[in-house]
């Protein structure tokens, strides 16, 4: 999965033309994409990062527009109700990657995961070592956050191939975060230019290529590090501010971040970039034929953060308001889910290693249940029984849970409860109006909690409060 300087300079130009490619293949896509897949059904899994529930313009976002995906929601499945496991990233992609609460390993405590932090255990299925004895191919392209080389990564859990970067982000243009490049193929560190958000459409293009040819089944996760700080548009002034976090150290501190930065016309920049750059991905899945086989789900790790809309939510990244959780969720699944459609059955990051299993035909590991369901009825457009979700985090002492309408939450030392149907802002404390439904809920957070590892919280890695907030611009 190279990128020398020539597939990036291609996949630049490649995006230039991308609007008449991206209808071409909608045309002509348009009327397979109701035909039943055949055998095992391949998954193209599609993440962003730091994404706001609508900061797709199919979902609310006005400043901008996101065609492609506005376009994949139109020939699926649009949620409206889904859930990200953790109001931050490390946390959300456990729960994703192993189908189970966070809480349960020490790494998915970790918010973020910096320093010396434990990753996550080679030995622990995934869903992609889970899809792998299912007999599929799988692949991981961008944002890993899991616990960095040589202990922990991709390929030490059930992935076959890795393109992409270990931590939590990097310079969009120089790919290094700290002064030290982030850039991998595999175990090998990778020199390229590029653009960070056109060179993983441009390892996913391979990987697509690759998987036509050997013709098994296969797992692509593409997780993108946009729309993610630093906030740098692929433009002069882009590569102007990726030139200022890149230069000489302040402090004898180089540039870890992009706290002072970024506009709305930056972000809606990035936003652009990344709709176009899917469009690249879902052209190529349907010039190969793969389409109408193929499994489309596209999402978010956790809410939105500086430029974000989470409208009608409040809360952002961090979090553990409906803004700080609440995200996008599109499912194209050809024979199962209706052009158009909507659904307001709550769902979680969790659900879908199960869900992705069970249409697979393979098993979950009888040590490892998963705390997720199978959610394909809803997918078909059916109900699902409720259940309860639950969430924690040590910011400002957080927790929360829902139960159909109503939601528990604690922060900051006080309490409330929130129908988040009728209130999706969280204005109105119902805990005195509804005190039984109030205390039925925190009662059920408490003997869940007490399931889950403690939480040594932030600062039982090797860091000081000060170090912390210095390295990653918190209030001390």
């Amino acid at each position: 999965m190279n990128i020398n300087r020539r597939t990036a300079v291609g996949g630049i130009l490649a995006g230039a033309a991308i609007s008449a490619l991206t209808n071409s293949a909608a045309k002509a896509g348009e009327a397979t994409f109701s035909d039943p897949i055949k055998g095992k059904p391949n998954f193209l899994f599609i993440m962003a990062d730091d994404l706001g529930f609508a900061d797709l313009s199919c979902y609310g976002r006005q400043e901008y527009e996101t065609p492609v995906l506005d376009r994949l929601a139109s020939q699926g499945m649009k949620f409206m109700h889904a859930y990200a496991n953790s109001a931050v990233c490390t946390a959300t992609r456990v729960a994703l990657i192993t189908g189970r609460y966070q809480y349960r390993l020490p790494i998915g405590l970790q918010e973020p995961a910096v320093g010396n932090a434990p990753g996550l255990p080679p030995e622990h299925p995934t869903i992609a070592s889970l899809l792998r004895e299912a007999g599929y191919r799988t692949t991981l392209v961008g944002k890993w956050h899991m616990g960095g080389p040589p202990k922990f990564g991709p390929l030490k859990s059930g992935y076959d191939e890795f393109w992409g970067i270990h931590g939590g982000g990097v310079d969009y243009f120089t790919h290094k975060i700290m002064g030290e490049t982030d850039l991998w193929d595999g175990t090998t560190k990778v020199e390229t230019t590029g653009y960070m958000t056109d060179l993983l459409a441009d390892a996913t293009l391979t990987a697509l290529e690759r998987r036509k040819k050997d013709g098994k089944p296969f797992l692509i996760s593409l997780h993108f590090t946009a729309p993610h700080w630093p906030w740098e548009a692929n433009d002069a002034l882009g590569r102007a501010e990726s030139a200022y976090l890149d230069g000489k150290p302040k402090d004898g501190k180089p540039h870890v971040a992009h706290y002072d930065g970024g506009t709305m016309d930056t972000y809606a920049g990035m936003m652009r970039s990344l709709d176009s750059n899917i469009g690249r991905v879902l052209e190529r899945l349907t010039a190969l034929g793969m389409d109408k086989n193929t499994v489309v789900v596209f999402t978010s790790d956790n809410g939105g953060e500086r430029f974000s809309k989470n409208w009608p939510f409040t809360g952002l990244k961090t979090e553990l308001l409906e803004g700080g959780i609440r995200i996008p969720a599109i499912v194209r699944w050809p024979g199962v889910t209706n052009a158009g459609s909507t659904s307001d059955v709550p769902i979680m990051s969790m659900d879908w290693l199960p869900t992705f299993l069970a249409a697979a035909g393979g098993r979950q590991h009888p040590d490892y249940p998963s705390d997720g369901i199978d959610i394909m009825p809803a997918i078909r457009g059916e109900t699902v029984a409720d259940r309860m979700f639950f969430w924690r985090f040590n910011n400002k002492g957080q927790e929360a849970a829902r139960h159909g309408e109503w939601k528990y939450l604690k922060i900051a030392g006080n309490s409330f409860l929130f129908n988040v149907v009728d209130d999706p802002l969280e204005r109105a404390n119902l805990k005195h109006r509804e005190p039984q439904k109030f205390t039925e809920l925190q009662t059920a957070f408490t003997a869940w909690n007490k399931t889950m590892l403690f939480d040594p919280n932030a600062y039982s890695y090797g860091f000081t409060g000060e170090e912390l907030a210095d390295h990653f611009g918190w209030d001390s």
